[in-house]
């Protein structure tokens, strides 16, 4: 806990915690009403939307609905908008009100949403305070959202210099709040499930306090998971030489970061054939950290590509029995990061079993 009252948790322990909050009530048949509704709170480009994102697609894999997404930035929003557009019925004797976009949703039991509050904090209190019927009574004047629907609020602190807006006291009290931090840990597993760049994830494991510097930056570019992720989509599709698009990936994570993520880079170039190594050749284990964690990075991504191929799989792990110890366990945790179904084939090659009888109290 801290001293706003609320829990502390990671993204992955958090999406745990509402999975298996929101799983259970689908299982049971219990109208998801009955759980209240989330606020998630944290600073700007810690994961707080890919959480979500990350909660519907895991909800979706247990309970087989499909999980739909209705993302609502409420800022963009006048108090009016909420309940829709007024016109005449048909006799021309009352106002009626048009049920806005964010109300249209599928209502067939194969189907859950969640309606996604983005940014709420960054709303006007009056905004804000038209929110109090969707979160409680899940209605605003006479529309109602669907009995199949999950609502999850998210925005910046107040202490986080964004726009921010102080919640009203009758809103939070409609709400459950949990507070988002960064973690390198869990980040990394996240990362490698969702293929960032092994260069970033490679410097992030040598360096993982440059990770997120969002507290202690003032400046306007700054690195946090979000433009780490930004980063690492520019050298995937506009060029993997951090020399050509340095200026971008500057403007992403700010200049200092920057030069030290490309002067670490250079390790690269010095790296051991990957090929090689899964192919099984013999070949020289490097000695020096930083060519370590690049090559731990690098063996990552080249395993998930071949992931189906369990014969170049154990030869990357007989390898690994040749690093230190420290570098193994890195590797084989990075391994398991790959997926679940990887992680099973993992467990039944003689390989691994070599590798945790003479390494394996290093996971612990």
């Amino acid at each position: 806990m801290n001293k706003s009252n609320m829990p502390v948790l990671t993204v992955d322990k958090a999406i745990i915690q509402l999975k298996k909050a929101y799983c259970t009530v689908i299982r049971e048949k219990i109208p998801l009403n009955f759980l209240p509704s989330v606020m998630l709170w944290g600073q700007p480009g810690v994961g707080k939307s890919q959480g979500v994102r990350q909660l519907a697609m895991e909800i979706q894999a247990e309970t087989g609905k499909t999980v739909c997404i209705t993302d609502v930035r409420l800022l963009l929003f006048n108090p009016i908008d909420l309940r829709g557009i007024p016109t005449a019925n048909a006799d021309k004797t009352l106002a009626v009100w048009l049920k806005p976009k964010i109300f249209q949703m599928n209502e067939s039991d194969s189907i859950v949403n969640i309606l996604f509050l983005d940014e709420i904090s960054a709303a006007p209190q009056s905004v804000q305070a038209a929110a109090y019927q969707i979160t409680l009574d899940r209605t605003v004047g006479e529309h109602r959202l669907p009995e199949n629907c999950i609502i999850i609020a998210a925005g910046n602190r107040v202490t986080d210099r964004s726009v921010a807006y102080k919640m009203p006291k009758a809103l939070a009290n409609r709400l459950c709040h949990i507070e988002i931090k960064s973690d390198f840990k869990s980040w990394k597993e996240w990362a490698i499930k969702n293929g960032i760049n092994e260069k970033v994830t490679g410097y992030l494991s040598f360096r993982q306090d440059a990770l997120n510097k969002f507290e202690e930056d003032d400046s306007l570019a700054f690195p946090t998971p979000r433009s780490w992720e930004m980063a690492s989509n520019i050298l995937k599709t506009v060029s993997g030489d951090i020399d050509s698009v340095y200026p971008m990936i500057a403007g992403c994570v700010g200049s200092g970061t920057a030069i030290e993520f490309r002067t670490w880079s250079k390790v690269y170039e010095g790296l051991p054939s990957i090929e090689d190594i899964f192919s099984g050749k013999d070949t020289l284990v490097p000695k020096q950290p930083d060519v370590l964690y690049a090559l731990v990075s690098s063996m990552t991504v080249y395993a998930k590509q071949k992931k189906n191929d369990l014969n170049s799989i154990g030869n990357s792990l007989r390898y690994a029995l040749q690093m230190p110890p420290d570098f193994s366990m890195i590797l084989i945790k990075d391994y398991f990061a790959i997926g679940e179904d990887f992680k099973r084939k993992l467990m039944k090659l003689p390989e691994l079993m070599d590798w945790l009888k003479r390494s394996g109290k290093h996971l612990l």
